[in-house]
C-alpha cells in the first residue's frame, strides 16, 4: 500500500489550525496550548489516515490534563480523495476536532 503523504505543520496560516502528521504527540498537545495561551479562542486539530488516533490523543491530553476548562464545540468526519505519487486515486479518512474557550 502507498504511503500517504501528510501535512507535518504544527500551524497553518490562519494560526489556529493543527495538523496532526508524524511527530510525537506532545508537540502535537504542546502547539494547542500555546495557541489558546496566545489569545485563541478556539483551535482546530485535523488529521486525516493513520494519524486520526493521534489527534484524538492529542484533544484528550490537552482536555484533562492542561485545560479543563475547554469546550469540545464539534467533530467532523468525511473523506478525502488523495492522488498518490504514481498517478492513483484512493480515499483516505479525516477527522476535525473543534476546541473552543
Amino acid at each position: 500500500m502507498n504511503e500517504i503523504p501528510q501535512q507535518n505543520n504544527e500551524k497553518s496560516e490562519d494560526g489556529n489550525i493543527i495538523y496532526i502528521g508524524r511527530k510525537p504527540t506532545m508537540n502535537y498537545v504542546l502547539a494547542v496550548v500555546t495557541q489558546f495561551n496566545s489569545g485563541a479562542s478556539e483551535v482546530v486539530i485535523k488529521a486525516r489516515g493513520n494519524s486520526i488516533s493521534k489527534a484524538v490523543d492529542v484533544k484528550e491530553i490537552v482536555t484533562n490534563r492542561f485545560m479543563q476548562n475547554l469546550n469540545l464545540k464539534g467533530i467532523t468526519t468525511s473523506s478525502e480523495e488523495l492522488t498518490n505519487e504514481d498517478g492513483t486515486k484512493s480515499k483516505v479518512s479525516a477527522i476535525q476536532i473543534v476546541l473552543a474557550k
